[in-house]
């Protein structure tokens, strides 16, 4: 099974390969003598669809090459391509949406025939419980999926297409599944959702992402909680508070702002501006001065002038992001934003991307030379070679951020280890332990 996109697509298909086990399927991450071969795939720019294809034709080659009977494609790609997909992907043999990942099970029982669609509405997808099979595929730390859906119409975004309309699972159940998670050994969950702010604003038991954090954690004082995905339009002060109460609680805020121009948050359905942007950054480090702040901002919008991006830049040079990524405005035709007058030319999105991204380099090599010296607890994840581990601190997100390297012949794979920080790279740190 290969797995394509975000860390939401990661946990839909852990809980395919569950639902495979249980079904009697030997998993194998050899796709020469697999009988089968499922990619979950992700669209939501371009670049993304154009990801999922060159996987989908690459992997196809073992129909002809290898053991391959049966070839599925799964999540986002089919969800906004549907049946136009089937015909342009003839070596794909069936086709499941964001609302049917959990029947793969069923349909590879009973194998359909060749370009079978299977595209119910995302907001029928039953929401995950503790209860549903899952198969971990990560080591020391687990997502931990506790929304569906996005209500907002941002113009340059198709989630609510793709997933349909927020849905969160109970505060109880949540806690159960980070119960289970925490007994099987993760030393940390990453709460994840598409608008994780949001959660629990769907409820009527009055649930909200503070509550939930703070009953998660709880559950262990040993394990570290950090969630992803906020909006500044949720990331209240109680919520940095709630963070603030607790040492296991990662000081960590994953809050993309898209942009900083009024005029360009207005076209993009973006509910704030520069002001309340400067406002909510001074709140968190006040309140907590040691906080990691990470965003994503996106250039080459409709309508962005110079002045806009120099702007955006201003403020990136302010607030110096410990964190930041970027990426190049994707167009299509199915987005309210393509409608929008004063496209930018691509070779100018280009630049500006550079641009900004060499100026956040700069700040992230600065940032992290001010970590030498300093002994952080650091979750080893990997032994790369006899002598070499790689881990995360706090202030370090998995898969987005960079890590730091361990020269040690002494930690465990899967614990926390005290890590004296010697050396600082662009984005990565390398340390010993102490």
């Amino acid at each position: 099974m290969s797995n394509l996109g975000c860390a939401r697509n990661l946990v839909d298909s852990e809980i395919m390969h569950g639902e495979l086990a249980a079904a009697g399927f030997t998993i194998t991450p050899d796709p020469a003598i697999a009988d089968i071969i499922i990619v979950n795939t992700c669209s939501f720019i371009a670049a993304a669809v154009d990801e999922s294809v060159d996987e989908i034709l690459e992997l196809a080659e073992f129909k002809k090459s290898g053991q391959c009977k049966q070839f599925i494609v799964t999540g986002c790609l089919p969800e906004r391509f549907r049946k136009d997909l089937a015909e342009s992907l003839p070596e794909v043999d069936a086709f499941l949406g964001t609302g049917a990942y959990h029947e793969i099970a069923q349909v590879l029982q009973q194998p359909p025939e060749k370009g079978f669609c299977l595209l119910p509405s995302p907001v029928t997808l039953p929401l995950q419980t503790h209860n549903t099979r899952r198969v971990p595929s990560t080591t020391a730390m687990a997502y931990l999926k506790v929304t569906e859906g996005c209500n907002r119409h941002c113009t340059y975004c198709m989630i609510p297409k793709l997933r349909g309309t927020l849905r969160s699972r109970p505060v109880e159940d949540i806690e159960a599944e980070a119960r289970h998670l925490i007994a099987s050994g993760f030393r940390e969950l990453v709460i994840i959702g598409q608008d994780t702010g949001c959660f629990g604003r769907d409820l009527t038991s009055g649930a909200n992402l503070p509550l939930l954090l703070e009953n998660i954690a709880n559950i262990s004082a040993d394990t570290w909680i950090r969630f992803l995905y906020g909006s500044p339009d949720t990331s209240d002060e109680e919520l940095v508070r709630t963070v603030a109460a607790h040492k296991n609680i990662c000081s960590y805020f994953d809050i993309p702002i898209q942009h900083t121009s009024s005029r360009i948050l207005k076209r993009m359905g973006r509910p704030y501006d520069e002001n309340s942007l400067i406002r909510l950054f001074d709140d968190i480090r006040e309140i907590l001065p040691e906080a990691a702040l990470r965003t994503t901002v996106m250039v080459g919008f409709p309508g962005e002038t110079d002045s806009d991006f120099e702007q955006m830049l201003n403020f990136i040079n302010t607030v110096k992001f410990d964190h930041l990524g970027a990426f190049i405005y994707s167009d299509s035709e199915e987005l309210a934003s393509h409608r929008l007058s004063g496209h930018v030319p691509a070779d100018v999105a280009e630049e500006r991307h550079h641009i900004l991204m060499s100026i956040q380099s700069e700040i992230s090599a600065a940032k992290n030379q001010s970590h030498i010296g300093q002994i952080y607890p650091v979750l080893v994840e990997e032994q790369i070679e006899p002598g070499l581990f790689s881990g995360r601190t706090s202030f370090q997100a998995p898969e987005v951020d960079g890590i730091v390297y361990i020269d040690s012949t002494d930690v465990v794979v899967g614990e926390f280890s005290d890590v004296k920080i010697c050396d600082a790279l662009e984005y990565d740190l390398r340390g010993e332990t102490i």
